[in-house]
């Protein structure tokens, strides 16, 4: 049977194909020269097919080809002695002058007869690759400078005891449990204790464990396979995968379902996963910190949580303070917070009046710390003078109760806000006073209209104008 001829491709065919490639195209004779160059070889080096054509290939200067930086000429290149070169990022110099990050191959051509014809090489243009990378580089930096040690802010004898446990817990592998309610910074001190330990260079992953319900939650952490269920349209990596070799915030442990506490449980114990719809056990290198604003203890001796998962999780537990457990720290926290936001603002306030501290200092603080952050940058929408002064803060912050002090001290506009509750005549007078009658002022003060003021005043037969 006679043998097919080896069909030939179109010249015009692989001229076309040349041009359409994204990646830079061009070869050389077995002298060096540049014979042909495609435009998405211009587009990368600025140089066109006349400027590089008849020219060597010593034109783009490249920083790196088998190990070294490229030869003078033809004669000393390895790709004679290798006769391939795969995938090598170095950088080549543009016509403008300026460097151009790209991965470059290289094929030796040979005929028939083993002669060497020739050179093709290959350039891909990594630029927006490069500044993705910058970005990625970037954005750790910042997250390492929101999670230093010096962001966490206390000077209290409670706040010393979690920067002793920050430094323990950093210098350890050992299993976190962060243990603190809402706003008191859990996700701070997590971050901390990675950048201070020596994964520091590696992902730092946060996964909210009470946002997601069981089957998304599973999805998130585990990853899935293309058709594991409904939508599920490719492979897909989950967070765990993602941390490797770093460290996964697991916060609101507390809030997840026995199923995914016993597929955590197997991750604490062998450091292995499996993607959902998918047999295959992954191996993952990883420090595991979880939190919780819950009593996870309390929950154990009802059945609502794992008691294997939870002495796993806890072998070294940090507990959080509220931030009413340690109001010495208020100050710093205002201060630390001010200067962020004049930061950010472009203000220049220069702190609290010593009424707006006061109110700081007795307001009890149910959200902790973040809702301490969020006062602060509430007032900064209000404040147009160097210093935050009562009104500039939330009403819910400023409705505390009155505790009238000497004339003086009213005057002084140390009064602080109340609940209407607690308005009695003589109080009500006595703020009259202090806001030098003015009902819209009262009104600011206690938390209620101007029209509720007069109201009250009507009530108790109090004139609505000061006694002469």
């Amino acid at each position: 049977m006679k043998e097919k001829e080896p069909r030939i491709m179109d010249p015009h065919f692989s001229s076309l194909l040349l041009e359409s490639m994204a990646d830079g195209v061009f070869t050389l004779d077995n002298q060096g020269i540049i014979t042909s160059w495609n435009p998405s070889i211009e587009r990368i080096t600025g140089f066109t097919a006349g400027e590089a054509i008849g020219r060597p290939c010593t034109l783009l200067h490249f920083t790196q080809c088998f190990q070294k930086s490229c030869p003078t000429g033809i004669g000393e290149c390895g790709i004679f002695e290798y006769g391939r070169l795969d995938g090598r990022e170095c950088f080549l110099r543009h016509k403008n002058g300026y460097d151009v990050p790209v991965i470059k191959s290289a094929r030796l051509v040979k005929d028939k007869r083993g002669s060497i014809k020739g050179v093709v090489e290959t350039v891909t243009d990594l630029t927006e690759l490069e500044k993705a990378r910058r970005k990625v580089e970037e954005a750790n930096r910042r997250l390492g400078e929101i999670h230093k040690f010096d962001n966490i802010i206390g000077k209290s004898h409670s706040m010393q005891k979690v920067f002793g446990a920050i430094e323990a817990a950093s210098a350890s592998e050992a299993s976190i449990l962060i243990q603190g309610e809402s706003g008191t910074g859990k996700e701070l001190v997590a971050g901390a204790i990675h950048h201070r330990s020596t994964r520091r260079d590696m992902p730092f992953v946060t996964v909210s464990c009470s946002s997601l319900p069981e089957t998304l939650l599973e999805s998130e952490l585990f990853g899935h396979v293309k058709g594991a269920f409904t939508g599920a349209l490719r492979d897909r990596m989950g967070r765990f995968e993602e941390a490797d070799g770093g460290t996964i915030f697991l916060d609101e442990i507390g809030d997840t379902t026995p199923f995914i506490q016993l597929k955590l449980l197997r991750v604490v114990q062998e450091r292995e996963i499996e993607r959902v719809g998918e047999s295959r056990k992954r191996k993952i290198d990883l420090r595991i910190i979880a939190a919780t604003n819950k009593d996870l203890f309390h929950l154990v001796k009802n059945g609502y949580f794992r008691e294997d998962l939870f002495y796993r999780l806890k072998v070294f537990p940090i507990l959080l303070p509220l931030l009413s457990e340690r109001r010495e720290d208020i100050p710093y926290l205002a201060g630390h917070f001010i200067r962020l936001q004049n930061r950010k603002t472009g203000k220049e306030i220069q702190g609290l009046t010593q009424s707006a501290m006061r109110i700081l200092m007795d307001y009890p603080w149910p959200g902790n710390v973040r809702e301490l952050e969020n006062a602060i940058e509430h007032a900064f929408v209000l404040c147009a003078g160097e210093h935050i002064d009562v009104f500039d803060l939330p009403v819910e912050v400023r409705q505390l109760a009155y505790r009238p002090g000497s004339p003086e001290t009213a005057r002084s506009g140390v009064a602080m806000a109340f609940p209407s509750d607690d308005l009695s005549p003589e109080t009500l007078l006595e703020i009259l006073d202090a806001c030098e009658w003015n009902k819209a002022e009262v009104g600011r003060r206690v938390g209620l209209s101007r029209t509720a003021i007069w109201k009250y005043m009507k009530k108790w037969n109090i004139p609505l104008r000061r006694p002469l």
